[in-house]
């Protein structure tokens, strides 16, 4: 026990390695899966930070090297993947470790599956659209290791990492079953140094997971009981981890509640997602908070078909008063957090409707929506969150 943060070793969905200080288990778990010459991925910002120095150390100090590669861009994209394969072909490395938050995660993905695949493969012929990921040469994908310091996207334990096209600016999500790490440190004092913002934005993100998976009408009972609880562990230790970040029990549940939404959401996502990643894409907003933003909007969109739904789940997480109490908590928290009102204050300016619109309705997540989008009310929904 540390801190009173207990310890744990987990295999569900894959190996996580839970607790505070477990990053300096690092170099043994790269060598457990094979590795002698890992890359590091990581992003801009945490690039020069103290826990990354340390994770580097870490390998160093047992013949690992200290090989790093962080030019992401906070919504990845092709160009970014592309650079991050040449470093990883030139050190000649075998096996990639994701460390830092949803961009850094999915862009070492992307390294560790295009990296070997024969040249005229691209990225986007592995889109999460029916068998594609076939397509792809299984054997050739490299070994990852999937280390959050943020506690949001739950990318450390999915199948599949988000890449923005930047002809298009559309984000694909580019799905291979191999893409899953074979191991996971899930570290809360990882998550310590995060700015507020973040703390705020990756919450409310792991919120739109589990609020989504829930109100999802696909049929995934193991996903609604894990949905269900990652919600009252987002109510009850968000507003603690943003006022005292130094909290390692509020950080370690909001880590927790981040895995636990992205493993639920295999149930299905909706409205909030197939909103915010075209706005993220276009106009660079940040994930999470967008899904912030739109989320009291997208539950009046959906109110008639997740009312009875959502007044069980508030009785769950101790919120009186059914659906309206559950929204009020929604939009109390939003309070707490300081998150834009609505994407005009987010800076989202002369917004083309007709486009975002379009993309939405192209976006994956818009079929588990409770209620079906067609163009006229997604239109209609967008307006509302202007």
């Amino acid at each position: 026990m540390s801190h009173g943060v207990p310890s744990r070793n987990w295999s569900y969905p894959t190996a996580i390695k839970f607790g505070v200080g477990r990053i300096a288990e690092l170099a043994e778990h790269a060598k457990s899966i094979g590795l002698k010459k890992p890359l590091l991925v990581t992003d801009k910002a945490l690039a020069s930070l103290p826990i990354t120095a340390e994770a580097l150390e870490v390998l160093a100090k047992a013949g690992l090297g200290r090989a790093m590669f962080s030019d992401v861009d906070p919504n990845p994209n092709e160009a970014n993947m592309t650079a991050g394969i040449a470093v990883y072909l030139k050190g000649k490395h075998d096996g990639v470790i994701c460390f830092g938050g949803g961009s850094a995660l999915d862009l070492g993905k992307m390294i560790a599956l295009m990296a070997h695949q024969r040249k005229d493969l691209s990225v986007w012929d592995l889109e999460d659209v029916d068998d594609w990921f076939t397509r792809a040469d299984e054997g050739k994908i490299a070994p990852i290791i999937a280390v959050p310091t943020t506690a949001g996207t739950g990318s450390e334990v999915g199948r599949a990492g988000v890449l923005t096209n930047a002809a298009t600016h559309k984000k694909k999500i580019i799905f291979h079953p191999r893409l899953m790490p074979a191991i996971v440190i899930c570290d809360p004092a990882l998550t310590v140094g995060m700015p507020r913002f973040i703390t705020a934005g990756t919450g409310m993100d792991a919120l739109a997971h589990c609020l989504e998976a829930y109100s999802s009408p696909i049929y995934h009972p193991m996903s609604q009981g894990i949905a269900l609880e990652g919600m009252r562990l987002v109510f009850e230790n968000l507003p603690r981890a943003y006022k005292h970040p130094d909290d390692l029990m509020a950080r370690a549940n909001m880590m927790s509640a981040a895995a636990m939404g992205a493993v639920a959401f295999q149930k299905g996502l909706g409205a909030i997602h197939s909103l915010s990643h075209p706005i993220g894409a276009v106009y660079g907003t940040h994930h999470g908070t967008t899904n912030a933003v739109v989320m009291p909007m997208v539950l009046d969109f959906n109110r008639k078909l997740v009312k009875d739904k959502l007044a069980s789940a508030a009785a769950y997480c101790g919120i009186k008063g059914g659906f309206q109490g559950f929204r009020s908590k929604v939009m109390d928290l939003r309070k707490e957090l300081s998150i834009p009102e609505n994407l005009t204050a987010l800076g989202v300016k002369n917004p083309d409707l007709d486009m975002l619109t379009e993309m939405a309705l192209e976006d994956p997540s818009c079929g588990g929506n409770p209620v079906r989008m067609t163009k006229k009310n997604t239109r209609a929904l967008f307006e509302a969150c202007l």
